[in-house]
Formats: structure tokens, C-alpha cells, sequence
């Protein structure tokens, strides 16, 4: 299983092959939207300094090849947190159109037509599919929310909400900053030892007083353990790629926001 460049026109989306059934889904780069200057072209952010017009355009140029309209989205408020709050159609609208409150890093539905959004410009996306009970999530893994285990509370609220088996579910971590890039301080591999014990020492490479973490493979581990088996991978570095994604680490905080969306189809059954 792997990622897969999809083209349309100027716009370029990923999507995994691990994710499959009656679902569309998407990660999105920088390419193929109307926003200009600093947040050209595809910014999907409505917190980035962008025109508001720009970032539904955005979203309607992205979800028309992926199989989704604006008004269905549903966006998360995050905070680096472990929340998976659930939703359904009467929230669809709340992010691009009415503003989230509540804090949230993750959301999952089992309610066809709901498209679940997560944000990250650097930190980790990963999207769920259940192809049986036919429940999705999507969760925003920073580094925190990584050594806190955000996959395996997602891994976990889908099980209680909709009886989810953990070896049906199928996961892809898309796109974010890789161990090449993501240098740190002590402190966030002191709290992957912590949370994940002697296993998270593979994922962690010291260089000096630094240390370099590859939180895909701390996040792919978590899943592991949570019993989830069908798990894609993304190899892309956002932080190496600053000209196709969009990274904090390499610009600062004047930039967009990358989006991964998954949404099961309406009409569809498990």
C-alpha cells in the first residue's frame, strides 16, 4: 500500500490506498487554489489572514475532485489536545461557515455525507475508515498529541461509539515534518519515553544536545498497539518540501493551512 499524487488541473491531492471502500478522502498540498501572496495558492485556513471568499473557493475547487462540497465539511478546533468529539450532519457547516468553539484534535462520525476536516502545517493528519460499521475519523496528531496517544483515543472512541474492531479499521498517515527535519529539544523525546516506554527509543535519533523524532513511526506504533493492522504511510517531509506543503518549521506562522478530509458517501452502506 502507498500514497498516490492525484492531479486536476493545477490542483494536487494525496490519497492512500489503504483507505478503501465507499469513502472519498484527500490531503491536500499547496497547489491548485486562488489564495495569493503569502498563502498562494491552496490556503485552507479560515484563521490565516486570508479572504474568506478565497478559502470556500478553496474548498470547493478541492472537493469538487474529491467528492465533497463545502457545506458538508465539519472542522476541528484544535489545541494539541486528545478530544475526539463526535459529529453528524446538523454540525456540517461548522468551521467554514459558523465558527467552532469547542475544543477538538479529532472527529469521527458514522453518518454519510459529514466531511471530517483536520489541519496541520507540519504536525501529523491521520484519517479512519471502518469499511464495516462504515465510521470515519480524522485526527490532528502534533507532537503532543503524539506522545499522548491521540490515535489510540480515536482508535478507542470508535470502538465504544460505534463498536469499531481495531483490526477492521483502516488508517493513513498523510503528510507532516519528518525525522530529518523535526529537531528538538529534550523535552518532547523525554515525553514520548514517557507515554510510549523503551519502544519509542527507535524513533528517536540524539545529534548532540538534539534530538531528531519521526513522529509518523512514534504514531504508526501507537496504531500497532491499538490493534489496527491496514495502516498507509505517507514517505513526504512537509518541512523538505516548503514550495509543495505548507511547514511551520521552515516559514513561521506567515503561512496557509494543509487539510486532510474524509467523508463517506452518501447513499453508501457498510
Amino acid at each position: 500500500m502507498s500514497f498516490v499524487k492525484n492531479q486536476v488541473g493545477a490542483l494536487e491531492y494525496l490519497t492512500a490506498e489503504a483507505l478503501q471502500g465507499d469513502i472519498v478522502h484527500g490531503f491536500s498540498t499547496r497547489y491548485g487554489g486562488v489564495s495569493r501572496g503569502e498563502l498562494f495558492s491552496l490556503n485552507l485556513g479560515v484563521h490565516r489572514g486570508d479572504e474568506k471568499e478565497n478559502v470556500v473557493e478553496n474548498y470547493r475547487i478541492l472537493g469538487q475532485a474529491v467528492g465533497f462540497r463545502p457545506e458538508q465539511t465539519v472542522f476541528t478546533r484544535q489545541l494539541h489536545g486528545t478530544i475526539v468529539a463526535q459529529v453528524g450532519k446538523n454540525d456540517c457547516g461548522n468551521g467554514l461557515f459558523r465558527e467552532v468553539t469547542d475544543e477538538r484534535d479529532g472527529l469521527m462520525t458514522n453518518e454519510p455525507g459529514v466531511a471530517l476536516v483536520v489541519f496541520s502545517a507540519d504536525c501529523t493528519p491521520i484519517l479512519f475508515h471502518d469499511p464495516v460499521t462504515g465510521a470515519i475519523a480524522a485526527v490532528h496528531s502534533g507532537w503532543r498529541g503524539t506522545a499522548q496517544g491521540i490515535v489510540c483515543k480515536a482508535v478507542e472512541a470508535m470502538r465504544q461509539a460505534y463498536g469499531t474492531e481495531p483490526s477492521d479499521l483502516q488508517a493513513a498517515i498523510g503528510p507532516c515534518i519528518g525525522q530529518c527535519c523535526f529537531e528538538t529539544d529534550a523535552d518532547v523525546p523525554q515525553a514520548m519515553l514517557q507515554t510510549v516506554g523503551a519502544d519509542a527509543e527507535a524513533f528517536i535519533r540524539p545529534t548532540g544536545a538534539k534530538f531528531h523524532v519521526d513522529l509518523k513511526g512514534i504514531n504508526r506504533l501507537w496504531l500497532q498497539r491499538a490493534g489496527v493492522r491496514q495502516i498507509d504511510v505517507s514517505e513526504d517531509c512537509t518541512c523538505c518540501q516548503p514550495d509543495r506543503f505548507w511547514s511551520h518549521r521552515k516559514v513561521g506562522n506567515r503561512r496557509g493551512s494543509l487539510a486532510a478530509v474524509i467523508m463517506h458517501k452518501e447513499g453508501a452502506r457498510p
